[in-house]
């Protein structure tokens, strides 16, 4: 399994894979304004919590919501007339601008209280010492500062989805890699000195979900925060100090493979972790 696994990071091609992802729109943000962290985290939590569905869909979006922004999200968020303005009219699959909106003004007045998002997270890690328990109390933060606790509409709660439910949570998770890990041409690592890496939990998509059952890291049918949990547990087994080094390559390499539920002589053609496969290893082992 390590073996297939470094096998697969070994042959992903980080910078074309980065290019069609939503984190390249954060980087190009730190690249262009390498000493505005408050800048970078604001377009870090735009871009995890909306990315869902199509990739080129929800990258138009973001590109849309990010121009509108202009250079400077974190200034802007300052005023919240004028990132409403700003945002009027603009929506993705089940977000308006209102609920871009409240996140915004709420992650800012977070930033304002506390110096950093990140500081904010280090701090409920400190005070709550549970993972779970820290991204919750962070999540209410930026809720409550921005209004979000106080609207009914289910888009606007699933926009920052609460950590104490069910749910699996990938794109609050994926906000917290692309934050503490790194730098290494995906993540950021901005957070690396705030927050230990190895507390991080694997952001479980549909592609990453698919592949732990079929590598075994995990038997949950479906993706929920305690399948993060599994799947991470098993991850931290290769690599305790950062288990969710193998994440980007996979989530990659499964969207590319459409990895199958079955063995599939077509699809799995060429497969990275093909030797590792329970539809695979048990024949080969005969």
């Amino acid at each position: 399994m390590h073996a297939a696994l470094e096998g697969v990071l070994a042959r992903c091609d980080v910078g074309a894979r980065v290019a069609t992802d939503p984190v390249e729109l954060v980087r190009r943000h730190h690249d262009r304004r390498p000493r505005d962290l408050e800048g970078v985290e604001i377009v870090a939590l735009i871009a995890s919590s909306v990315a869902f569905g199509n990739v080129t869909a929800l990258r138009a979006k973001l590109a849309d919501a990010l121009a509108r922004l202009g250079p400077s999200p974190a200034q802007v968020a300052d005023d919240a007339i004028e990132v409403r303005r700003r945002l009027s009219g603009w929506k993705h699959r089940v977000w308006i601008d209102d609920d871009l909106a409240r996140m915004i003004i709420g992650a800012r007045a977070v930033q304002r209280a506390h110096g950093t998002l990140g500081d904010r997270f280090a701090g409920d890690l400190a005070a709550h010492g549970d993972f779970r328990e820290a991204l919750a109390s962070f999540v209410d933060a930026i809720r409550a500062a921005g209004g979000l606790d106080r609207v009914r509409r289910q888009s606007a709660r699933h926009l920052l989805p609460d950590p104490r439910g069910a749910s699996a949570c990938k794109r609050l998770l994926l906000f917290l890699r692309w934050m503490v890990r790194g730098p290494d041409g995906a993540d950021l690592g901005l957070w690396r000195d705030r927050v230990d890496r190895s507390r991080l939990l694997v952001p479980v998509d549909v592609h990453i979900h698919k592949l732990a059952r079929n590598l075994a890291l995990t038997e949950r049918a479906t993706a929920s925060w305690a399948t993060a949990e599994e799947i991470t547990a098993s991850l931290r087994r290769i690599d305790p100090r950062d288990p969710v080094r193998f994440d980007f390559a996979l989530c990659h390499m499964g969207m590319a493979q459409r990895c199958p539920s079955r063995r599939d002589p077509v699809r799995c053609e060429g497969c990275g972790v093909k030797p590792a496969c329970r539809h695979w290893a048990p024949r080969r082992a005969r």
